[in-house]
């Protein structure tokens, strides 16, 4: 009895083993891993066409992009009227991101197959900017209108001209402007040098002056809120570091950056 008892319990003993080695790895078989974070594959160039009101924005979010990805280089960014880098663009510019200070500008961009209908990522509205402490009293549209003054605006085919324009229409202001700039950054140089008395530009170019001008905000300038969008250009030479640009615009980080500077949510 004992010895069959000892074989019953071997023969249990044996299928037991048996059991686990069919559910265990043998000893040759290779262990599971756990793979390494993928690294950062982002270098080469990238060129940045930007609305001249971006400078600011743009040249911040591109030092803390460049820190996050040190194999790529990003190249002096271009800024100017958003309407005049999208002609750039369409007569045969090279860039990899397109970011516009309005949709129309971008649409011709799109419309020329050059790129995609792009996102969303800030908003800004107008400013009447005037020497610091403001020493001829401006406070109105109307006010411009005094011939004593000298004014300057953006071109009406630039966002900044586009949005002046809509609101001295429905302010029902006859502006006759000393001079139409090409873009934002021209308008505010000449207020901050005293070539002009007052100039028409964005909340977030008033700010960025700081002590250098004053600026006097405008009734009803909701009615022409400018919403920027980016999209990354489809003749890219580098793609994915142009897409990963654009997503980090639109993430907290970059939307952070873009709040502190005064532009407004998409």
């Amino acid at each position: 009895m004992i010895r069959l008892r000892t074989a019953a319990l071997s023969a249990l003993a044996l299928v037991a083993a048996l059991a686990l080695a069919g559910c265990n790895p043998t000893p040759d078989a290779p262990s599971e891993t756990v793979s390494a974070p993928e690294a950062d594959e982002l270098s080469g160039e990238l060129t940045i066409f930007a609305a001249a009101s971006l400078s600011e924005a743009f040249d911040e979010l591109a030092a803390d992009f460049e820190a996050q990805h040190p194999d790529l280089d990003i190249l002096p960014i271009s800024y100017d009227g958003s309407s005049v880098l999208a002609t750039q663009l369409i007569e045969g510019a090279e860039a990899d991101v397109f970011a516009s200070a309005d949709e129309k500008s971008l649409a011709k961009v799109t419309d020329a197959g050059l790129a995609g209908a792009g996102d969303a990522f800030a908003t800004n509205v107008l400013q009447i900017a005037v020497a610091p402490g403001n020493p001829t009293g401006i406070k109105t549209l109307a006010d411009l209108t005094n011939p004593d003054l000298t004014v300057v605006v953006c071109a009406e085919e630039v966002p900044c001209g586009s949005a002046a324009h809509t609101l001295l229409d429905a302010a029902d202001v006859a502006l006759a402007p000393a001079s139409e700039e090409q873009n934002v950054t021209a308008v505010l140089s000449k207020v901050e040098s005293g070539e002009a008395d007052a100039g028409l530009v964005y909340a977030t170019d008033v700010k960025a002056a700081g002590d250098a001008v004053t600026g006097i905000e405008i009734d009803g300038a909701d009615a022409a809120t400018n919403v920027y969008p980016i999209a990354a250009l489809t003749a890219s030479k580098n793609p994915d570091a142009a897409q990963a640009f654009v997503e980090f615009v639109l993430s907290d980080a970059g939307q952070k950056v873009l709040h502190d500077l005064g532009f407004g949510a998409p």
